[in-house]
């Protein structure tokens, strides 16, 4: 069973005090991996993590995930493993196919079909590798939902990821999947792996470390109201309960998933934190 790991993406820009302020308590709280996400509006991702680099010792540094079809594939691997050069080799690779038309709309980029958008990011990994052949390339985390793309995870990455969610949330709304469904396609993806080790991540998307479990509940219904509040309760996306609830929640889906590693947006970065130190 492999070791905890907790991520953090963040997602706000800001001053340059601020991002160190931020990277800087992401590692005494005691998170592994501080991440950014690759949106418009954000932070760019290379120098913010280029400067997380500087600011911290500890944490690995991931983008949780680069847009494929926002990048030449030949120039990112370049500026990928300048960046890990750069870091002495802090750096874990996340890329993800792009599901926010909305933003390929705003940068002139073509949507193009999901078979066209899974291309761009097979050919974003095969440069990254091309250029790191004959050296140990830097981790690489994939994930999605579709056969297609945890079939190609399975094949490539040192890390799987799952976000959790259900057909709907590429639209703008938090739509969660069932327990049922997080399973099954966890399932999928270790049978994709044909017995080659990978580390499986799972991204949170709703934490409160509280004593009143029913209340926080109830608020997480009013942000996705597809589902009941005992469905949420359900969900190894949704950790609520007390410090010490919270961690046997997470050993549970550990032990049940395979799932070892966890990741939360930014808005939770003081959340997770008593959690994360009930299970060192």
């Amino acid at each position: 069973m492999k070791p905890f790991r907790f991520g953090v993406a963040l997602v706000a820009p800001g001053s340059r005090a601020e991002w160190v302020a931020k990277c800087r308590q992401a590692e005494d709280l005691g998170y592994d991996v501080v991440g950014v996400v690759d949106h418009l509006g954000r932070v760019a991702p290379v120098p913010a993590l280029l400067l997380a680099a500087e600011a911290t010792e500890r944490v690995r540094l991931n983008t949780y995930v680069l847009n494929a079809s926002f990048h030449n594939p030949v120039l990112l691997a370049r500026d990928l493993s300048g960046l890990d050069d750069f870091t002495g080799g802090r750096v874990e690779v996340g890329i993800g196919a792009g599901y926010a038309r909305a933003e390929f709309e705003a940068t002139g980029i073509e949507w193009g079909t999901a078979g066209q958008r899974f291309e761009r990011l097979v050919n974003a990994v095969t440069e990254l590798e091309r250029a790191y052949e004959g050296r140990p390339r830097p981790p690489l985390l994939l994930g999605g939902r579709g056969d297609r793309m945890l079939t190609f995870a399975a094949q490539h990455a040192d890390t799987i990821a799952f976000t959790g969610t259900a057909p709907g949330a590429a639209e703008g709304r938090l739509a969660l999947a069932g327990p049922d469904a997080i399973a099954e396609r966890v399932a999928f993806a270790k049978r994709a792996l044909g017995g080659r080790d990978a580390e499986l991540n799972l991204l949170i998307h709703f934490i409160r470390v509280t004593d009143d479990r029913r209340s926080a509940l109830e608020t997480a219904h009013q942000l996705v109201p597809h589902l009941g509040a005992d469905e949420l309760g359900a969900l190894p996306t949704v950790v609520i309960g007390s410090a010490e609830a919270a961690a046997e929640q997470l050993l549970r889906t550990r032990e049940t998933l395979g799932v070892s590693y966890f990741t939360v947006i930014e808005e939770d970065l003081t959340r997770l934190a008593p959690v994360i130190g009930k299970l060192r």
